[in-house]
């Protein structure tokens, strides 16, 4: 009898094995095919996006902004100056405006130059809604004085190589995203010069060029994006979906997209969806999303939020 059970124990342990190995293939996932071609272009355009926002006059080095609320300012890090610079000198210069034209006289002895050249005298002070906007670099270049005009107001602009929130950035987060999120959306053009009022994180409202609504197709529904800029140009899209406050940066993200090609179509990648420079720092002047882009839509592809260091603001 022990011969018999020998034998039929070896039998069932055989069956046992042979049914468990069935088993486990039939409960292995699917492999899952990802295009190396898309891969490597999501890992390009991130790389440039960490680039772009960590140079050394990226968005997370902004340190400073400053209201022009006189005629005149005198600025530097000192204690004798109106504006207090929280980088730079004690004393850097004066800004001084007439009416719509601000002028910077720089101090004498302190170094700093625009576009490369030595700054000796007053010069007109050029804002980012001229032409070609005044960049005063100081500091041994690490320092970068601008001018930003919102409305009627103009404010001074700080960045500088050593800000705390750039030589501590923690760098960027995405969701999963994938293929799927690469939409071609129907470009829906608008008569000619109507505009988009905008919000920014200051409550100033600018009326912006809204050039047409693209419409594009997501879980059986069709959902639509009023998008910025003027007719036959590149697009900029600012939107909310129910991933804001909950993953991604509460007041929205922003997309940059091509202009319409010939049949009125317009790839949406939101796995190229950014975060706008307030998720960085407190001294930006971000436009926010527009009622009519907030999106009942999971959008779970793109930057999430970012969290920075504990101890910074």
């Amino acid at each position: 009898m022990g011969k018999h059970w020998g034998v039929w124990a070896t039998a069932l342990l055989l069956a046992v094995s042979i049914s468990g190995c069935g088993e486990k293939n039939e409960a292995a996932p699917a492999k899952v095919t990802i295009d190396p071609a898309f891969e490597a272009e999501q890992q390009q355009w991130r790389q440039q996006r960490y680039e772009a926002l960590h140079a050394a006059d990226g968005w997370t080095s902004l340190v400073d902004l400053h209201w022009l609320e006189y005629k005149a300012h005198y600025i530097g890090r000192g204690p004798g100056s109106g504006i207090r610079l929280a980088v730079g000198p004690d004393k850097l210069g004066m800004v001084a405006r007439e009416g719509s034209t601000v002028w910077f006289t720089p101090e004498r002895g302190v170094p700093m130059r625009v576009e490369g050249k030595p700054v000796t005298g007053r010069i007109r002070f050029f804002s980012d809604r001229d032409p070609t906007p005044t960049v005063i670099a100081f500091d041994d270049d690490k320092g970068r004085l601008s001018l930003i005009h919102r409305g009627e107001r103009f404010a001074l602009r700080v960045k500088h190589a050593d800000a705390p929130s750039r030589t501590n950035f923690t760098g960027l987060t995405y969701w999963p995203g994938g293929p799927s999120w690469r939409i071609t959306a129907r470009f829906v053009p608008h008569p000619a010069g109507k505009t988009l009022p905008i919000v920014d994180i200051t409550g100033l409202t600018t009326n912006m060029p809204n050039a047409g609504t693209l419409e594009f197709e997501r879980d059986g529904h069709t959902w639509r994006l009023e998008a910025i800029g003027e007719p036959g140009r590149e697009l900029f899209v600012i939107f909310g979906d129910r991933t804001s406050g909950h993953g991604s940066y509460p007041a929205g993200r922003y997309l940059d997209l091509p202009a319409p090609d010939d049949q009125g179509r317009v790839v949406i990648d939101f796995n190229h969806a950014y975060n706008p420079p307030c998720a960085f720092t407190p001294f930006a002047t971000c436009p926010l999303t527009p009622p009519e882009n907030r999106l009942d839509l999971r959008v779970d592809a793109g930057e999430q939020a970012y969290h920075a260091p504990e101890g910074e603001a």
